[in-house]
């Protein structure tokens, strides 16, 4: 009996691996001869680097750089079995994650020291990049990850412009002659699954400008002077990212990697199904087990445990998909291939004693439905 184990994190309570181990404890108490092949999984956020890191035996390197406040932080970034990919997690130094929520304010927060993730990697000679930008605390249009990597953006006397949001107010002249060289010698995947143009109500500011702290007049004001960064852009490169396809994803970086970049988009989901094997490793598998921390209608666009079903699918293996909480819309995800969503919470709690809890209720919840799905 081979049964594949491929969640994502439950965010604030399980890594993607202590979940995969929670379902395969549960799977164990049922069926303890059961042979259970456990690949912690991500889309593109949160996990992306470990997920990968650890299905090609590379390594992680520590390292200090700005963090949203540009605020010096720990973080890292990966090296991938190849000893010449590296990845990037964008939340890793321009997170939400980082940012007390009182504090969350995308006309200061900046995506310098993602920038800086890649500079140290350029030193340590890698030459191509996954970068993954879920996540991110910020709205500046990618300009403070351009100004770590040595571009100059300058206003109107000539002097460089404010980190943050705020920075897309003042930029009058864009200077590349400072920019990385490296960079033209490079290969950038850029792992996301968000197709939102960079400026518009559909945009990077309008749509995801709230979740970071932006009021209704700061998504005005970021909104405006994101189009004019874009007409600066555009007027430089001769490249049109206002209505662009994936332009405002992490608060306008796609943007920025789309211009200045030798750079590709993929899902986070595929990337991480290609390198961890996890496609080649169902077959022959009697069931595939999936999950992350909330399960609805977003899910279908490109979510961890749809990316997981899909594959399963063409192989006709059932899915079921694990949740701390079910939203609405789940219908829509069958069509792809999950089987059935199944709550780990169960009974009344609170979300703070749920999430404390989650590798118990995970484990239990994964040992009722192995338990129902061979009976």
């Amino acid at each position: 009996m081979k049964i594949i184990i491929a969640p994502d994190s439950f965010k604030g309570s399980m890594t993607a691996f202590e979940a995969a181990t929670a379902i395969e404890r549960g799977v164990k108490k049922a069926f303890s001869k059961a042979d259970t092949i456990v690949v912690p999984v991500a889309d593109g956020g949160e996990g992306t680097m470990d997920s990968l890191v650890t299905a090609t035996n590379g390594r992680k390197i520590e390292t200090v750089v700005k963090g949203p406040l540009m605020e010096d932080i720990k973080s890292s970034y990966g090296i991938l079995g190849d000893e010449q990919t590296c990845v990037i997690e964008m939340a890793s130094a321009s997170g939400l994650n980082l940012v007390e929520p009182d504090k969350r304010n995308p006309l200061w927060t900046t995506s310098y020291g993602t920038g800086e993730l890649i500079k140290n990697a350029l030193d340590d000679g890698c030459r191509k990049f996954i970068l993954a930008i879920g996540g991110s605390a910020t709205n500046d249009g990618g300009i403070g990850m351009l100004q770590a990597l040595g571009m100059k953006l300058l206003d109107s006397n000539g002097n460089s412009i404010r980190y943050g949001g705020v920075g897309l107010s003042q930029i009058t002249e864009i200077d590349h002659q400072d920019f990385d060289a490296r960079i033209a010698n490079c290969e950038f995947i850029i792992a996301s699954d968000v197709q939102n143009p960079l400026v518009g109500i559909n945009g990077a500011t309008h749509v995801f400008g709230p979740q970071k702290g932006a009021t209704p007049e700061m998504l005005q004001f970021l909104d405006y002077h994101l189009t004019k960064w874009a007409d600066l852009v555009e007027s430089k490169t001769g490249i049109r990212l206002h209505e662009r396809p994936g332009a405002g994803a992490a608060g306008g970086i796609g943007g920025a990697f789309q211009a200045f970049f030798p750079s590709t988009t993929q899902r986070g989901i595929d990337l991480v199904i290609k390198y961890t094997g996890l496609k080649e490793k169902l077959d022959g598998a009697q069931c595939v087990f999936t999950g992350e921390g909330q399960i609805d209608y977003q899910t279908a666009s490109g979510k961890t445990p749809m990316g997981v079903a899909q594959i399963a699918k063409q192989k006709r293996i059932p899915v079921f998909a694990l949740a701390g909480s079910i939203g609405n819309g789940i219908d829509e995800l069958y069509q792809y291939g999950i089987t059935s969503v199944h709550s780990i919470v169960q009974s009344p709690m609170g979300l703070k004693e749920a999430m404390e809890r989650g590798p118990e209720l995970l484990e239990a919840t994964a040992e009722q439905v192995i338990r129902t799905f061979f009976a």
